[in-house]
């Protein structure tokens, strides 16, 4: 029984595609200046952190110590890819399947699955202010300046749930006030520049209705 468990747990690995298991490689990224690969990447200008009222109204969590906050420059939205999740399901095939320290994320959204639909994780990226593994890019500047969220669920079949949506906006409306991050810089793993070719976070992923919902 044991055996036949392990059996079913290794092919699950091996067909979940999207972004919870995938290929990205471990964060410490070594890039080639003279290749010939020419990515425009945006202009990243470090902000004096923000503080607002806002900060009262979100979980406190979501508020990392002033001893290690880092100045975030963009956000970078996935989905999972599979059809239910939570971030320790996430972590153990990070850990296990892309041999890395953990979650690749900073944030997980559930969908009412393996945690509450539009319930926000913080995972121990974000509470550390670590580096992420979730967007590999030239001189690894998303996994350094961009917050990763990841949202559950295969976006390429469904759309994003009404709960998660609305907690979508209101983390991303904190980050956008907090860092001083404007829209322009809330990316789609695929539209992130110099990202590899993927379509996370899925065609029904509505970017332009959350842009439209953002603050700046």
């Amino acid at each position: 029984m044991i055996f036949r468990r392990l059996i079913v747990f290794g092919g699950c690995l091996f067909v979940l595609s999207g972004c919870a298991y995938n290929d990205e490689p471990t964060p410490q990224i070594v890039y080639n200046p003279n290749s010939e690969l020419k990515i425009v990447q945006p202009t990243l200008i470090n902000q004096n952190l923000t503080s607002s009222n806002a900060d009262r109204n979100v979980p406190r969590d979501w508020v990392t110590p002033t001893r290690l906050e880092k100045r975030w420059a963009a956000v970078v939205i996935h989905h999972s890819g599979t059809k239910n999740g939570n971030a320790a399901i996430f972590d153990k095939w990070h850990k296990e399947g892309n041999h890395w320290e953990g979650v690749g994320y900073d944030f997980v959204i559930g969908n009412g699955t393996n945690s509450g639909d539009g319930q926000v994780e913080v995972t121990f990226r974000w509470r550390g202010q670590l580096t992420g593994a979730h967007c590999k890019t030239p001189n690894n500047w998303a996994n350094e300046k961009a917050v990763g969220i990841c949202l559950v669920g295969n976006f390429n079949n469904t759309s994003p749930t009404a709960g998660q949506m609305q907690s979508l906006v209101k983390l991303v409306r904190f980050l956008q006030n907090r860092y001083r991050i404007p829209k322009s810089r809330i990316y789609g793993h695929g539209s992130t520049p110099g990202a590899r070719v993927t379509d996370c976070p899925g065609r029904r992923f509505p970017m332009a209705r959350l842009k439209s919902m953002l603050a700046f």
